[in-house]
């Protein structure tokens, strides 16, 4: 079996000659590590993208088989993004700099974590109209400019990428990327001005999630409609904390919902029946929601401190909620020992059905290569 059928047969709870392992990409940070170590190059660490040729290679070296996260993403959101400005140097050497979506935010050389945001363009209806609202307007360059891997390669849709993806010969699982229908409207508004302006101007609220709603459909039909062959449907959103969404879910489920399910609905006529969704945090109380709405795969199942894992979905909603995740990343940062101890803890979890192991996010620096190389023998060991 290739991987790609193995991934297939997994997540339809279909026969298959062993579990293929999978992971969900690298921090930059942990690259430059695994270089700095000597056991992947320079070029390769600055190469590297989700599902890319290079990512193939490092998987290989690794022991993966696979990133699930391997996808074609046409442009669902703002076009043209900002140019990024530094508007103001701080004393301390700190910038205030204004990103891609129009959010100032605090950078400071060295740090690897999330800038911390300090204002945000997009404030009321006069801000959406002059900045925002015409790059969300679809063309077909959100497609066409956008590029496809093709085995060792990576070509533009319109240079040969639909052609291949037409022809479906692909030995890898391979999906359609499908946007965001809030968390990027999150990283716009920020989470305490996406709530205010639900509460003060709930019409633009509405008018600017209906907006993005739109163009990512518009975006996944055209795509569809090309006669481009996809794997499984994926959105992204991380619009959760670890005690809770950074949502009220009955607004969500009012206002985003009907975007969710008309998409999925769509990608279903098209014979996909994987539709998956990529979400940090405790997501219990979106679950609902989004299952209700089409989405049938949860990715990635963050541990973290509350605990997440596929059993209590799947007790609540049976077999037609399958997950991709759910293996707690931070034991590669420990021993043997300790991943030995996950891979027990994941053994009943896989023997459910429907259900692929993956690292919970992306394999962070403190990650020990002889520790992820070991997690993957292991599991060939265990699986196979």
């Amino acid at each position: 079996m290739t991987n790609r059928e193995r991934v297939d047969a997994v997540l339809n709870y279909q026969s298959y000659d062993r579990l293929p392992i999978v992971h969900f990409g690298f921090w930059k940070e942990t690259l430059e590590k695994f270089a700095d170590e000597g056991h992947i190059t320079d070029q390769e660490a600055k190469d590297w993208g989700d599902g890319n040729p290079t990512d193939a290679v490092i998987s290989e070296r690794l022991g993966f088989d696979a990133n699930y996260y391997s996808a074609f993403h046409p442009e669902t959101f703002l076009r043209p993004v900002f140019e990024r400005e530094t508007v103001e140097e701080m004393p301390d050497g700190s910038r205030k700099v204004r990103n891609e979506f129009g959010v100032i935010e605090l950078e400071r050389t060295g740090a690897g974590s999330i800038p911390a945001e300090i204002d945000h363009l997009l404030k009321g209806r006069a801000d959406w109209e002059e900045h925002y609202r015409h790059r969300l307007a679809y063309c077909e360059e959100r497609i066409t400019e956008q590029k496809v891997r093709v085995n060792d390669e990576m070509v533009l849709w319109s240079e040969g990428g639909l052609e291949f993806l037409r022809a479906d010969t692909r030995g890898y699982h391979y999906g359609l990327h499908c946007g965001s229908l809030f968390g990027t409207i999150r990283n716009v508004l920020g989470v305490t001005g996406s709530s205010y302006l639900y509460a003060e101007d709930e019409a633009l609220y509405t008018e600017i999630i209906d907006t993005v709603g739109e163009l990512c459909y518009t975006v996944v039909a055209k795509a569809l409609a090309s006669g481009a062959k996809f794997d499984f449907a994926h959105f992204w959103e991380d619009i959760c904390f670890k005690n809770g969404p950074l949502v009220i879910p009955s607004v969500f489920a009012e206002k985003v919902g009907p975007h969710y399910r008309r998409i999925t609905e769509l990608v279903r006529s098209y014979g996909i029946r994987i539709v998956s969704l990529d979400c940090d945090g405790c997501i219990d109380a979106l679950v609902p929601i989004w299952f209700e709405n089409g989405v049938n795969t949860m990715f990635p199942i963050e541990v973290g401190t509350w605990n997440a894992s596929i059993a209590p979905w799947r007790d609540q909603y049976g077999r037609e909620l399958r997950g991709v995740g759910g293996m707690n990343k931070n034991v590669l940062s420990r021993d043997f020992a300790a991943v030995d101890a996950e891979i027990e803890r994941l053994k009943p979890l896989v023997a459910l059905g429907g259900y692929l192991p993956c690292p919970d996010h992306r394999l962070a620096p403190d990650a020990k290569w002889d520790n992820v190389r070991y997690y993957c023998d292991r599991m060939h060991e265990e699986f196979s």
